[in-house]
C-alpha cells in the first residue's frame, strides 16, 4: 500500500491499524472500497482528472509515471543523475525547516545507484499537486464511492421492478412443472400447453400475480439523474465546465455558466503550485522542457474533449 493512501504512516501495518485509518471515512457497515465497482469510476474518475491538464514534457520522461505519482502521490522531485540526466521521480519527503517544511526527498531507485537524498530547491525540485502536499485520491475515491453505490442501487432497483408470479405447489413435481411453465412463458413461445393438474378443482388458475405498485417502486431513473449530478459535481471540483444541473431542466445561458468560477478556483489553485515547482526546476535546470496549461481553452462554453459522462443513462 502506497504512502497516499495511508495519510504518511510506516509501511508495513498491521491489520488494527489500517482498519483505524480506513474506519475514520469508509465505516464498515458500508461495503464500497476494493470492490471491482468502485475500482471502476476511481479509476474513470482519475483519468477524467489528470486530463484537464496539457503537459509538455523532456522525451526521455515518461509520460504516464510523470502524471500518476502527481496526481496520486501529490508531488514528484526532479533531479538530475550521471546516468539518465534530468529525470523526474517518486521520493518521500525527509526532514523539516523552520515553516514545518521539508527540507529533502529519499529517493530510492534499484537502477539508480544508492539512495539519494537531494536538498529541495537547491539539489532538486519539487512540483506539488497542492499546498499541503495532498493527492487527489480522497477526492476520487469519495465520489467514486457514492457513485458505485448508485449503480449498484440501480442495478438492484430494476431487478425489483420486475412482475412477480406466485405459484402455490403441493409438491416438488407441481413446483417443477410451474417453473417449466414460466420459463416458456418468460422465453417468449407463443403457445404454452400444460397439464390440467396445474388448475384448481373448479378450473380456475392456480397461481397469481404477486401484487405491487412497479410504478411506485421504480426509482433508477431518478437515481441515473444523481449519478449524473455527482459526475457534474466530481468535474467542477476538477476544473471541467459542466451545465451542473439535471438536463432536464430548462436553463438560459447565464446559469449554464453561473458554476464556471467555481469550476476553475480549485484547477487553478493546483496549477499555480504546479508552476512553482517548474519555475524552481527550470532555474535548476534551465535547459528541462517543462509547461504545463489548460487542456481546453477557459472562455465560454461548457463542452470539454474529455468529457465522459452518464448522460445516457449508461452504467
Amino acid at each position: 500500500m502506497s504512502n497516499f493512501m495511508t495519510g504518511g504512516m510506516s509501511i508495513p501495518m498491521s491489520f488494527e491499524q489500517l482498519n483505524l485509518y480506513e474506519s475514520s471515512y469508509s465505516p464498515s457497515t458500508v461495503h464500497v472500497k476494493n470492490t471491482a465497482l468502485q475500482s471502476f469510476f476511481a479509476r474513470l474518475l482519475f483519468q477524467k482528472a489528470i486530463s484537464v491538464f496539457k503537459w509538455t514534457l523532456p522525451e526521455n520522461w515518461d509520460e504516464d509515471y510523470f502524471k500518476y505519482i502527481l496526481y496520486a502521490w501529490g508531488y514528484i522531485a526532479i533531479i538530475k543523475t550521471d546516468k539518465y540526466g534530468v529525470i523526474c521521480q517518486h521520493g518521500t519527503r525527509y526532514g523539516y525547516n523552520v515553516f514545518y517544511q521539508p527540507t529533502n526527498i529519499i529517493i530510492s531507485n534499484p537502477l539508480i545507484h544508492g539512495t539519494l537524498t537531494p536538498e529541495i530547491g537547491t539539489e532538486c525540485a519539487v512540483i506539488k499537486l497542492m499546498p499541503d502536499w495532498g493527492s487527489i485520491i480522497d477526492l476520487v475515491d469519495y465520489y467514486a464511492d457514492q457513485m458505485a453505490l448508485c449503480a449498484e442501487s440501480i442495478s438492484i432497483n430494476l431487478l425489483n421492478s420486475h412482475v412477480c408470479v406466485v405459484f402455490p405447489a403441493k409438491g416438488k413435481n407441481q413446483a417443477e412443472s410451474y417453473k417449466a411453465l414460466y420459463d416458456k412463458v418468460a422465453g417468449g413461445e407463443p403457445a404454452t400447453v400444460i397439464d390440467a393438474s396445474l388448475f384448481k378443482e373448479d378450473g380456475t388458475i392456480a397461481w397469481d400475480v404477486f401484487q405491487q405498485n412497479l410504478k411506485e417502486n421504480y426509482i433508477a431513473s431518478d437515481i441515473i439523474s444523481d449519478l449524473r449530478k455527482l459526475e457534474a459535481e466530481f468535474d467542477t471540483k476538477v476544473g471541467i465546465k459542466n451545465a451542473n444541473t439535471d438536463k432536464k431542466e430548462r436553463l438560459i445561458t447565464s446559469e449554464v455558466e453561473a458554476n464556471d468560477q467555481e469550476t476553475e478556483t480549485l484547477a487553478d489553485l493546483w496549477l499555480d503550485c504546479i508552476n512553482k515547482g517548474i519555475k524552481t526546476a527550470k532555474k535548476l535546470f534551465p535547459d528541462l522542457e517543462l509547461s504545463v496549461t489548460w487542456r481546453k481553452t477557459r472562455e465560454g462554453g461548457v463542452a470539454s474533449e474529455n468529457r465522459a459522462s452518464f448522460d445516457n443513462g449508461a452504467i
